[in-house]
């Protein structure tokens, strides 16, 4: 047996039959139909292996001596700015507040329309009643209520300018970045900044004091693609009696490392809601805490994209596929049309 002949008898793509040679209309019409078919799963294929996704991995935080920055941006639309304090507290019971830290407020209109802004280089690093157990609060306010019996004149008008922001509708967004230990804590935003019996003769009581709040943006780190804060967008307004909200905050390490692998530190969070309503009487006063604590696990979120020869298998797979399917449907259809002919011709010689 010669070269040819043994090439011939291993020949995978013998020669077609005659009948699958001859151009028919039918043919064409199944042809275009499959390279359209081909096109359309090409492009997708294609679209496919550009596509970057995404593999989530998981394993113990081991970073150390890091800060934690908390991106800050409500409004208070019953509050004034002159009375909205921002305070950080670590799980020591100190204040772990960086004086080099942004926070702005703006002033409100009753429309919403800011008015002014005023920068607030120190967050209020003071030992504040709320923090305080029942004896320490017991203790202040009857010092507090001594000292100021005689009130001065920067106080007084500090009380007037208040009523009158009140009284016009005033409100106040607070925004901009804490940065905090990493360790558990909370910060808040009350008016826990003023003194009681100034607070007394602005409100005249803390059941007077409406927090209601709508928060724009609230984050752990920069953002990258696909984050969702659950708390953005949250909006909280008291139509009755006021009280306290906490948010408690669930933070999670995460790492997302670029296609380009660049490695962007930041963090997810989960939380949970609890609104506490105060009543006449009671000696605490409004406020919005976030208490947060950190997770032992870090995510890694990991860009990837498919293969070259993962594409080339699946698109061959596909191209070929749809080849054989269409030129099996061409002769099949070619099959029904020869006999309906030949039954026709039979007919018409009767």
């Amino acid at each position: 047996m010669g070269v040819k002949q043994s090439l011939r008898a291993i020949d995978a793509f013998p020669r077609a039959e005659d009948h699958l040679l001859q151009k028919t209309k039918s043919g064409a019409f199944v042809s275009v139909v499959g390279l359209l078919i081909m096109a359309t799963l090409f492009l997708h294929e294609l679209s496919y292996y550009l596509n970057i996704y995404t593999v989530h991995q998981m394993a113990v935080d081991l970073r150390r001596g890091e800060n934690l920055p908390i991106h800050i941006n409500m409004t208070f639309p019953s509050l004034p700015c002159d009375v909205l304090s921002v305070d950080a507290i670590d799980m020591s019971g100190k204040h772990e507040v960086d004086l080099d830290t942004n926070i702005w407020k703006l002033r409100l209109n009753s429309d919403g329309h800011i008015t002014g802004t005023e920068y607030l280089s120190d967050l209020v690093e003071k030992e504040h009643e709320a923090h305080k157990h029942d004896v320490h609060k017991e203790h202040h306010e009857d010092s507090d209520k001594v000292h100021l019996q005689g009130i001065d004149e920067e106080s007084e008008n500090m009380i007037k300018k208040v009523k009158q922001a009140l009284a016009a509708g005033e409100g106040c967004r607070v925004y901009g970045v804490l940065d905090v230990q990493r360790v558990a804590g909370n910060f808040h935003i009350s008016i826990h900044g003023l003194n009681i019996f100034v607070a007394q003769m602005i409100f005249e009581g803390p059941t007077n004091v409406n927090v209601s709040h709508i928060i724009h943006d609230l984050s752990f780190g920069p953002k990258y693609p696909g984050i969702h804060n659950p708390l953005d967008g949250t909006s909280r307004i008291l139509r009755g009696a006021s009280g306290t909200f906490k948010y408690y905050i669930k933070v999670v390490p995460t790492e997302y490392r670029y296609i380009s692998k660049e490695v962007l530190l930041t963090n997810q969070f989960s939380v949970t809601e609890y609104f506490s309503p105060i009543h006449e009487f009671e000696r605490t006063w409004p406020a919005v805490y976030f208490l947060y604590d950190l997770s032992p696990i870090t995510v890694t979120i990991r860009e990837e994209r498919r293969s070259f020869l993962h594409f080339i298998t699946r698109l061959c797979a596909v191209l070929g596929g749809t080849f054989a399917l269409t030129g099996m449907l061409g002769g099949w259809m070619f099959k029904f049309l020869e006999a309906v002919r030949k039954k026709n011709s039979r007919t018409i010689a009767r």
